[in-house]
Order: C-alpha cells, then sequence, then structure tokens
C-alpha cells in the first residue's frame, strides 16, 4: 500500500502538462556588448551613482522620491499584491476543509394525503480536493511566482525612472537659474553701456539710433528675465510632485545663493564609460520583467493543457444527522460519506483546443514585447554614449567661444568709450557675449543630463544577474 501511495506522488508530480519555460536569447550578450563596442570589463553601477555628483541637495531630493513618490509607493502596492496571489494560487489546489450547522422545518400539504411536521438538525465537516494530476495548480502557481517577479522588477524599474528624473529635473532647474544669472550679469553691463551711450546722445556725440538700439538691447535682455523665473518655478514645482509633497513643503534649499554647479562642466571619467558588463542590457530591471511576463503567460498555456485532461475530485462528510435536536448528539447520529469524481471533457466546440491556441499566441505576443523593450534598452545605451561624447565636444568649443567673446566684448567697450568705434559695432558683441554664456551654461546642463541619461539606460543600478 506504501509503494502504491508513493507511486501515486510521484505520477502526479511528473505529470505537468504544457511546455516548460525556456528563454529564447534573442541577441545573445556576446552580440550586444560587440555592437555597442562594450569592454565587458564589469563596472558595476551603483543604485545610488548620483552621489557622485557630491550635490547634497541632489542626494537628498532623490532619496526623498524613492521614500515618499506615488509611483514608488503604488509599486509597492502592486509587488505587496503579487505576493498575497502567490499565496492565494497555492492554496487553490489543496484540501480544503468547512464546517456546517443547519435546521430545516417542513410541513407537506394535507392535499397530499398524510401529513406530517419534520426537523432536520445537522452538525459537521465537508471536505474536497481537486487532485492536481496534470499539473493545472502548479502552473499557476509558477504563473503566479512569475507575475510577482515581474511586479518586483517593475518596482526597480520605476526607482531607476524615478532618481534619473528627480535628478534630470535638478540639472534642469540648476541649468535655468545659470541663465537668469547670466541674463542679470548681461543686464547689468548692458545698462552701464546704455548710461554711456545716453550720455553721449545728450553731449551730441551720439546719434539717435544708437540711443534707440542700446535702450533695445536692455528691454530685449529684460523680456529673457520673466520666462526663465517661471521655468525656474515649474521645475522647483515638478520636483514637489517627484518628491511627494506640496511645493512649500519640499524640505531642500533650491534658492539661487547656493552654490550652481552649472557653472563649470562636470568631469566625467570618460575612460570607464564602455567598461560595462556583456549582460547589462539583460539584467536591466525592464528586460527581466518582459521575461517574467513570457514565464507567466508560458505557465497558462499549461493551464490551459492541463483543462483538456480528466478532472479528479474527492469530497467526503463526517458529521451528525437527527430529526430531533435532543438526539443530535448521540452516536446514533453519527454520519458519513464520500465521493471520487471524475470528469473528462468530451465536446466543448473546440473551446479547450482554442484556449490553448489563444494563449500560444499571447506568448508569441509576449515574446516580441521583450524583444521590443530589449532593442529599445540597447537602442538608448548606444545613444547616450555617443550623445555624451560629443556633448563634451560641444561643451569644448562652447568654452572656447565664451572666452573669446568675454575678451572681445571688453575690447570693443573699451573702444567704443573712447571713442574709436560706432556703438553698432559693439551691440553686435554685446549680442553675441549673451548667446555663448547661455550656450555654454546650455552645455554644461547637458553634460549632466547625458550622464544621467547612460546611467538610467545602464539600468539605474538595479540589474539582478539571476
Amino acid at each position: 500500500m506504501r509503494k502504491i501511495i508513493v507511486f501515486c506522488l510521484v505520477f502526479m508530480a511528473s505529470c505537468t502538462v504544457g511546455p516548460d519555460f525556456e528563454r529564447r536569447d534573442v541577441y545573445k550578450d556576446r552580440q550586444i556588448a560587440e555592437s555597442l563596442q562594450l569592454t565587458g570589463r564589469d563596472l558595476k553601477i551603483d543604485p545610488c551613482w548620483y552621489q557622485d555628483f557630491k550635490d547634497e541637495s541632489l542626494n537628498a531630493l532623490i532619496n526623498k522620491s524613492l521614500s515618499n513618490n506615488t509611483s514608488v509607493l503604488s509599486g509597492i502596492e502592486r509587488l505587496k499584491q503579487a505576493r498575497t496571489s502567490v499565496k492565494i494560487a497555492r492554496a487553490e489546489y489543496l484540501p480544503k476543509l468547512n464546517t456546517s450547522a443547519g435546521y430545516d422545518y417542513a410541513r407537506a400539504s394535507e392535499n397530499i394525503g398524510l401529513s406530517a411536521d419534520t426537523n432536520y438538525f445537522s452538525l459537521g465537516f465537508d471536505a474536497n480536493w481537486e487532485i492536481d494530476i496534470w499539473g493545472a495548480g502548479r502552473r499557476l502557481n509558477e504563473k503566479t511566482t512569475a507575475q510577482f517577479w515581474q511586479s518586483y522588477y517593475n518596482l526597480q524599474n520605476i526607482k531607476a525612472l524615478i532618481a534619473a528624473e528627480t535628478a534630470s529635473t535638478y540639472f534642469a532647474l540648476k541649468t535655468a537659474q545659470e541663465k537668469w544669472r547670466i541674463s542679470k550679469a548681461n543686464l547689468a553691463l548692458q545698462q552701464d553701456i546704455f548710461k554711456t551711450v545716453e550720455a553721449k546722445y545728450q553731449a551730441g556725440l551720439a546719434d539717435l539710433a544708437s540711443y534707440n538700439q542700446s535702450k533695445y538691447v536692455v528691454n530685449k535682455t529684460k523680456a529673457l528675465i520673466p520666462a526663465l523665473e517661471a521655468q525656474i518655478k515649474a521645475y522647483q514645482t515638478a520636483l514637489a510632485v517627484l518628491t511627494g509633497t506640496l511645493p512649500d513643503e519640499l524640505g531642500v534649499d533650491l534658492s539661487l545663493k547656493k552654490a550652481n554647479p552649472i557653472k563649470k562642466a562636470y568631469q566625467y571619467d570618460m575612460k570607464k564609460l564602455f567598461d560595462l558588463p556583456a549582460n547589462i542590457i539583460r539584467t536591466r530591471a525592464d528586460v527581466k520583467a518582459a521575461e517574467k511576463a513570457m514565464v507567466a503567460q508560458n505557465a497558462a498555456i499549461g493551464q490551459a493543457t492541463a483543462a483538456i485532461y480528466p478532472n479528479i475530485s474527492i469530497s467526503g462528510l463526517l458529521g451528525l444527522q437527527s430529526s430531533a435536536g435532543s438526539k443530535l448528539f448521540k452516536s446514533s447520529s453519527k454520519a458519513y460519506g464520500y465521493e471520487p469524481s471524475l470528469v473528462q471533457p468530451i465536446f466543448h466546440f473546440g473551446q479547450l483546443k482554442n484556449q490553448i491556441e489563444l494563449e500560444r499566441e499571447k506568448m508569441e505576443e509576449t515574446y516580441q514585447n521583450y524583444r521590443q523593450i530589449l532593442l529599445n534598452a540597447v537602442k538608448e545605451l548606444a545613444d547616450s554614449l555617443t550623445n555624451l561624447q560629443k556633448e563634451y565636444q560641444t561643451n569644448r568649443a562652447s568654452q572656447n567661444a565664451a572666452h573669446s567673446m568675454r575678451e572681445a566684448f571688453q575690447s570693443m567697450k573699451e573702444k567704443y568709450e573712447s571713442g574709436l568705434i560706432e556703438y553698432a559695432a559693439l551691440l553686435e558683441v554685446q549680442q553675441d557675449l549673451l548667446e555663448a554664456e547661455t550656450d555654454l551654461a546650455q552645455s554644461n546642463g547637458a553634460i549632466y543630463q547625458k550622464i544621467i541619461a547612460f546611467y538610467k539606460a545602464t539600468g539605474g543600478g538595479y540589474n539582478d544577474e539571476k
């Protein structure tokens, strides 16, 4: 008897119908690494990569975003739900025991003959067990477990995205503040020159055109400042949303008084840019989540396949039954019974087979979605590597241009004050100086943005090699 039981258990465990999941390597890690020209030196990306910028305000904002952002908190709740679903699925095909108590009274109609009152008292337990011979329960458990890990990786991906978005918004704010400072500084210079032009005009040494041109430049620069101030306010509000707080409750000093990192170009170690492991794409959280979606859908095929096989279940009853409440607990009231059951689907108009086909088609869709996410990840990393290198080239040219324009402006200003040139010549240099300094600030900010995009494209440090 013991051997028979063991054999049955082994038989049940081995009969899991449907295909087992096998990872389809769309592209080998080596292929991706060669395409991106990665060295494979296994550079590890720290989830706290933003701390390399050594900006306490930024660190505080990201830490607050990761703990209080609504998307992160929603992701945590979805993970909890997925974990509960796993627990529910594990109990689906286990024996279930219920207890019940009841009383039934009936009086038959006198028109059918002998009429009598009947009483029926019952108390007991009933159990039922749908035996998971074909693995439907095991596939259900496999599916919900995969969905749990999918929720886990989705949460990791949300954290990576929120950290990157917070950092990007912060440096966009700092770039706008630096442009505001440059505009204010240039406005002060232009107002100073306007005073000189105005004095010459009143003395008859400058014509009306020069006077109006100088006044126009002052007002044009003034017009830039309100728009920049509006940008600054918008970025501050965006940071409040990212951190899950109201704008006046941000708790981080974002004022113009603080030192601005955008004044200088951040020097990133470009030598280690390509020192990433070959599996950097496949271990990204969004790619892992897409892979777990395939695991879950593959299990759904197994569930659909199990539905075409016989369903075997056992139910039983153990309790007390009596026509009088006073006799319910006597030994003569004992009752029990059991009922094995087998149900074999025969004719369902193709519904069960079509369900299997439907799940296979969904699997193919899920696979194509996985491919798309993986290819997008490759594109993001390739673009970030190129963009960061090119931005440093742009930045060097912008630095040279701004330096040249500062010297040119100083020289032309001295010549104009000495009466050696007309104001029109100084006007052109004035405008070029503001443009050159603004372009440099934009490029300095763009370097930070490109570095953030690089870390985001690598997975933001939330990479899982399992």
